[in-house]
């Protein structure tokens, strides 16, 4: 085994790209049981049995957190806003390449806000609040309990009903959660991401060594699937989706 310690020249930490490639491993497991679900090989309820809610509310927490510690790293580095600027630029077209396909796939319940939509906005605003210390992690509570008060609130005062509309629910503060195949609203997700920073900002400053341990192969291998997170996350459906359709194909022939 050996040391997972920061690269120079790619300025990342083994052990937080592994990490992100156990969430991804994870989500490609999800995906393929939901889409041997689309092409009725399954039998599951995606959207309301709590198996699967709440997997899916684990591994979208577990990116968001490695991408606030990411940020952290980041500033920690002194990276340049024209290089964060690159990267988000890639996110936010990648985001539209998305709403774009799930529009293809399906139109009625399309992705106009989903993880990678949230992401470009959660992490510049994590960006512009590097240097708010320990507020974040008071932000980061606040920002998670928030939502849970909006459908009371909306109930209270219904003229605040408008924020659930397509144009203002992105924020999430909703009543009701709208019809589309992937949403991450603003809130309460930012809270994750801020916590993430906040975290990764407190493990340079007091627990260095735990985002330099030794991986062994397997954790080489999810770090190397952690550093193509963004390809890796455009590629893996179409690619499922591709094979699964292809295998109906072949058995609808015989």
């Amino acid at each position: 085994m050996r040391q997972a310690v920061l690269n120079p020249s790619t300025s990342r930490y083994d052990s937080l790209d592994a990490l992100r490639g156990v969430a991804m491993v994870w989500m490609t497991a999800f995906h393929f049981c939901f889409d041997l679900n689309h092409f009725g090989y399954l039998r599951q309820d995606f959207y309301r049995d709590p198996l699967w809610t709440w997997q899916r509310t684990a591994i979208v927490s577990l990116f968001l957190l490695c991408a606030g510690i990411g940020q952290a790293v980041a500033v920690s580095q002194q990276q340049t806003w024209a290089r964060f600027w690159r990267r988000w630029v890639q996110i936010a077209a990648c985001a539209l390449l998305v709403s774009l396909g799930s529009w293809w796939m399906y139109p009625g319940s399309f992705i106009y806000f989903g993880v990678l939509h949230g992401m470009a906005v959660m992490l510049l605003l994590v960006r512009l609040s590097a240097g708010w210390g320990r507020w974040r992690w008071w932000l980061g509570a606040i920002a998670l309990a928030v939502p849970w008060a909006a459908p009371h609130a909306i109930q209270a005062w219904p003229q605040a009903a408008v924020l659930n509309e397509r144009w203002l629910n992105w924020l999430g503060l909703i009543s009701y959660k709208p019809r589309t195949e992937d949403y991450v609203p603003l809130l309460p997700w930012l809270g994750v991401m801020w916590w993430g920073m906040a975290l990764g900002q407190w493990l340079l400053r007091e627990r260095p060594a735990a985002l330099t341990q030794r991986l062994g192969r397997a954790g080489r291998a999810l770090a190397w699937l952690g550093r193509w997170s963004l390809s890796y996350y455009m590629l893996h459906q179409p690619v499922l989706i591709g094979l699964l359709a292809g295998f109906s194909w072949l058995g609808g022939r015989r």
